[in-house]
């Protein structure tokens, strides 16, 4: 049985037809879900609950 080839491919050199329109889609899906991500984590983001820490540690306690 023989390897397949990249030679051997029908659109070797460029994409069309039906995995175009694949490819294209898998982008803007992706694109989509990234801008839906990013406004919802920064509309309900709340830094306001966010626990400040000002003790600092000036030894570290050694076992």
């Amino acid at each position: 049985m023989k390897e397949p080839r990249l030679e051997d491919m029908d659109d070797y050199d460029t994409l069309k037809g039906e995995k175009k329109k694949v490819v294209i889609g898998v982008i803007i899906v992706g694109l989509i879900l990234g801008a839906i991500y990013t406004f919802v984590f920064n509309t309900y983001d709340n830094k306001d609950e966010m626990i400040e820490v000002e003790k600092t540690l000036k030894n570290v306690p050694m076992r």
